[in-house]
C-alpha cells in the first residue's frame, strides 16, 4: 500500500510517528512518507519525509494554516492510507474520507483532558473548548477506518465511538537504548565518586522539574549526586526560573538530545526519574520515558500512580514515591545510588520485563494487522 502519515504538531524524526510506526511499515514492504513542518525532503528509516512550511505566531494560527499546508501536500501523495497524528487534522482527515482514501487516527493523549491544563486557553473557557473537543472526536471517530490509541484508558472512551479501535503501546524499541552490563565493582567505584540520576522529556512545571532538583539537592547533604538533564523547556522562560534554584549547581543540563545522546546519557545514570503530577490525565497515562529507562537497564524512581506501581513495583524495577513529597523522592535517590547491587538487580529486572512484555516488536505486530484488515 502507498501509506501517508501526517503532523502538523511533531518533529521530523518524532519516536513513535517515524522510528516506530513508519519504519515498521516501511520494513513490512510499504511505500510510507511522512508529511511534517519545517522539515527538509529526504529519505530516514525507508520513509520519504515531506516538509511543509509552518511559522506559526500563535496556537490557533498552526491550526489553521500549517493543517491548510498540510492538506495541499497530503493530496498530492495520493495515498491509499493516511494515519494522522493531532486532533487537529480532524478536518484534514474527513476531506481525505470524502475523497475515497482510507484514514485512521491516532490518538496519542486524552485531548480533552488535557486542554483542562492548556496554559495558553483562557481558564475560564478551557471546559468549555474541552467539550466541544470531546463532541468533535466522536462524531468524526465514527467515519473513520481505525483508531489508534496509546493507552488502554484512551482506548475506552474511542471504543464506543468506533469498534475498530487498538491501543498500540508506546514502548520501547528492545536494542535501541540497551546499555552494555557493568560489573558491579565497577559500578560501585563510579557512584563512590558521584551518582548520576536522569530525566530525559519535555521539560515542563507538571512534570516535577522543580521537584527533581529539589530533590537531588537534598541528595546531596548526604551523597554525592548530579542530575542529568535532557530536553527542552516549555514554556522556555520556565528555564530561567529554574536556573535559579539553589539545587541547579548540581544539574547537568544537555539540551535537546537526539537518539545516541539519550543512550549515553542512560548509560552513565543509575536511576531515571518520571515525577509527574497527580493530574487526572497523568494519572492514567503510559510515560515512554519510563519503559525507556527499564530497556536501558536502570531502576525507575516514579510516581506512586496505581497503574505505575502496577508495573514498577509489579516487576521490582523501582521505587514509587509521591512526586510533592521532596523528602520521599531523595529517600529514593539515595537508596538506588548508595545501594550499587541493589539498583544494578532492579535495573535488569525493568530490562527482562521489556524483552517478555513492554516492547515495540511486539505492538508493531498489531499496527501490520490493522493495515492488512485495511
Amino acid at each position: 500500500m502507498k501509506i501517508c502519515h501526517l503532523t502538523s504538531v511533531h518533529s521530523g524524526l518524532d519516536t513513535r510517528i517515524v522510528i516506530k510506526e513508519c519504519q515498521s511499515l516501511a520494513r513490512d514492504g510499504h511505500d510510507v512518507s511522512y508529511i511534517v513542518p519545517n522539515e527538509k525532503n529526504r529519505t530516514e528509516y525507508g520513509v520519504q519525509i515531506i516538509g511543509v512550511s509552518s511559522n506559526p505566531r500563535h496556537p490557533i494560527e498552526r491550526i489553521t494554516k500549517t493543517t491548510s499546508n498540510v492538506f495541499q501536500k497530503a493530496k498530492m501523495q495520493n495515498a491509499d492510507v493516511y494515519h494522522f497524528h493531532d486532533p487537529e487534522l480532524i478536518p484534514i482527515g474527513l476531506k481525505l474520507k470524502k475523497l475515497g482514501k482510507k484514514v485512521i487516527y491516532d490518538v496519542h493523549e486524552d485531548v480533552p483532558e488535557q486542554i483542562l491544563s492548556k496554559q495558553w486557553i483562557p481558564r475560564m473557557i478551557r471546559k468549555f473548548i474541552s467539550n466541544i473537543v470531546e463532541k468533535v472526536e466522536k462524531k468524526a471517530s465514527r467515519k473513520f477506518d481505525a483508531i489508534v490509541t496509546a493507552t488502554p484508558h484512551i482506548e475506552q472512551r474511542f471504543k464506543t465511538y468506533n469498534s475498530n479501535t487498538v491501543t498500540i503501546h508506546n514502548y520501547p524499541l528492545v536494542e535501541e537504548l540497551a546499555v552494555e552490563n557493568t560489573k558491579t565493582d565497577e559500578i560501585e567505584s563510579s557512584i563512590s565518586q558521584k551518582g548520576k540520576v536522569i530525566y530525559i522529556g519535555g521539560i515542563y512545571r507538571l512534570r516535577g522539574i522543580v521537584e527533581m532538583i529539589s530533590a537531588v539537592e537534598e541528595s546531596n547533604d548526604k551523597s554525592s549526586v548530579e542530575f542529568i538533564l535532557g530536553g527542552k523547556f516549555a514554556p522556555p522562560e520556565l528555564e530561567d526560573e529554574v536556573r535559579e534554584l539553589s539545587g541547579w549547581e548540581h544539574v547537568d543540563y544537555r539540551g535537546q538530545l537526539n537518539r545516541i545522546e539519550v543512550r549515553q546519557a542512560l548509560g552513565e545514570s543509575q536511576a531515571g526519574l518520571v515525577l509527574l503530577h497527580p493530574e487526572p490525565r497523568f494519572v492514567v497515562s503510559l510515560p515512554i520515558k519510563m519503559f525507556e529507562y527499564m530497556s536501558a537497564g536502570i531502576p525507575v524512581i516514579a510516581s506512586n500512580f496505581p497503574l505505575w506501581k502496577e508495573i514498577v513495583e509489579g516487576n521490582d524495577c523501582g521505587i514509587c514515591v509521591d512526586p510533592l513529597d521532596i523528602d520521599e523522592v531523595s529517600n529514593a535517590i539515595r537508596q538506588l545510588i548508595d545501594n550499587p547491587e541493589f539498583a544494578q538487580t532492579m535495573g535488569k529486572n525493568g530490562r527482562d520485563a521489556v524483552l517478555e512484555l513492554y516492547n515495540w516488536e511486539k505492538e508493531s505486530k498489531k499496527l501490520i494487522e490493522i493495515y492488512n484488515k485495511l
